[in-house]
């Protein structure tokens, strides 16, 4: 019996450290950096991603009445405001906002959205690329 009152709690110890291992987080970890998305959008555009046309692009309206910038300012390295409905926006810069550029989905929802705006199609992979290592260039 004591051999048995030993074993159980490491037992179950043991089971409750392999199954939080297996089993997703409750909490949304970061899946990707700032730096692994210009890579991946690199690669998928088949160069690397340009900082000064990042710049350039960023910054420029793109046939409609805003630009990158309208909303999240020059350079984005502070909070940011929605040119329609005022809300607050952080940072995007990644030395300036820890969380930016962390979540997948959130890059891929925020890209189509915000290109749709700006551009009233989906930016190209090399327009990713080179915005994203823009935004990664600026620094504090």
């Amino acid at each position: 019996m004591t051999v048995l009152r030993t074993f159980f709690p490491a037992a179950l110890l043991l089971a409750a450290t392999l199954a939080s291992a297996l089993l997703p987080a409750t909490s949304q970890a970061a899946d990707t950096s700032p730096a692994e998305q210009l890579s991946h959008w690199s690669a998928q555009a088949g160069t690397p991603g340009n900082a000064d046309k990042g710049r350039a692009f960023f910054n420029t309206k793109h046939g409609g009445e805003w630009s990158c910038a309208s909303c999240h300012g020059t350079p984005p390295t502070a909070q940011g405001k929605h040119a329609s409905t005022s809300k607050s926006i952080a940072p995007l810069a990644p030395a300036f906002n820890p969380k930016a550029f962390t979540d997948t989905a959130k890059v891929d929802k925020w890209f189509r959205r915000n290109c749709k705006d700006v551009l009233s199609r989906e930016c190209s992979a090399g327009e990713k690329a080179d915005v994203l290592a823009y935004l990664n260039s600026l620094k504090p």
